[in-house]
């Protein structure tokens, strides 16, 4: 008699995501300790490069094939522009330049609000309830209070590089919204080609640009950027699609609202950061928008 394979528990699915939403919200910590001495394009390219070539590893001890037609790969270019490497990944790598950790935390966390409104804006197909709303209103109000009155501290700088972390948590909502399943293809397949998509745009223009040959990169950046790349991106991705086939897409969207005071109490132990007080409020607004913006209204009942 044979028994059916025991099924994973659902504590364990949790700690899964906890684990998840530390390796996304410790990226940050390992962002800034990487780009003190590696240029943020080189080091976004460098962690496209090595997570892509991990995953790829991985799929070939899976079994699972890369697509290879020219439109699907068309996608991939599309997704690593908007949704990872190319652009918002480069404009956080250059804002931690100049902005903390913690912060670039919060101001990066608020992507559900961007795109409930570009949605309302443009394509219109989800219904504006009191609670999203809310969400909405908190926040904005968060991002408001940090870029507003926080960056002022710093106004040559600090603002603009605020502003270009803002700037790429808009790119994530818009290839939230205008970006397409990739139906038929193993959930790695996406990530995998839009990270090796990403690197080949990327590794070239480090090239012409930063020239990383002359760099001299501290030993501490370098042990961040490998665990940029291998904890905070390819096993991230691992962990994040076990967690859609398990938990689904709503249950794995709370980590959205978990990695921001993971990530922000990471800069505090590791770096030795400190939140203005204005910071702090902004914090407590963003995670209460983000959390308003992606846990499931409950259902009621009727009889």
């Amino acid at each position: 008699m044979t028994t059916a394979p025991r099924q994973p528990s659902m504590a364990f699915e949790l700690a899964l995501l906890l684990a998840l939403a530390t390796l996304w919200g410790g990226s940050y910590t390992f962002i800034k300790l990487g780009v003190a001495t590696i240029p943020p394009i080189t080091l976004i390219a460098a962690r496209t490069a090595i997570a892509g070539l991990l995953l790829l590893v991985i799929m070939q001890m899976r079994g699972v094939t890369m697509p290879t037609d020219r439109a699907t790969w068309r996608r991939f270019i599309f997704q690593a522009c908007l949704n990872n490497s190319v652009i918002p990944w480069t404009l956080i790598a250059w804002g931690e330049r100049f902005v903390d950790a913690g912060l670039a935390t919060i101001l990066n966390s608020a992507s559900p609000i961007f795109t409930f409104l570009f949605t309302a804006a443009v394509t219109r197909h989800e219904a504006a309830s009191p609670r999203k709303l809310f969400g909405v209103i908190s926040g904005m109000a968060g991002i408001c209070l940090i870029v507003g009155v926080d960056a002022f501290r710093d106004l040559a700088q600090g603002i603009v590089a605020e502003v270009a972390i803002v700037a790429a948590t808009i790119c994530y909502a818009c290839a939230a919204i205008f970006s397409r399943g990739f139906k038929g293809l193993d959930p790695m397949a996406p990530a995998a080609g839009s990270l090796i998509a990403g690197a080949a745009i990327l590794v070239p223009l480090s090239l012409v640009v930063e020239r990383p040959w002359t760099l001299s990169p501290s030993t501490t950046s370098l042990a961040a950027l490998l665990a940029l790349a291998v904890f905070s991106t390819a096993i991230a991705f691992v962990i994040y699609f076990r967690l859609i086939q398990t938990l689904g897409s709503v249950g794995t969207t709370a980590q959205a609202y978990l990695r921001v005071p993971i990530g922000v109490a990471l800069s505090v132990m590791v770096l030795g950061e400190r939140l203005s007080p204005t910071a702090w409020i902004g914090l407590a607004c963003v995670v209460i928008g983000v959390a308003a913006m992606t846990i499931p209204a409950r259902r009621i009942a009727t009889a």
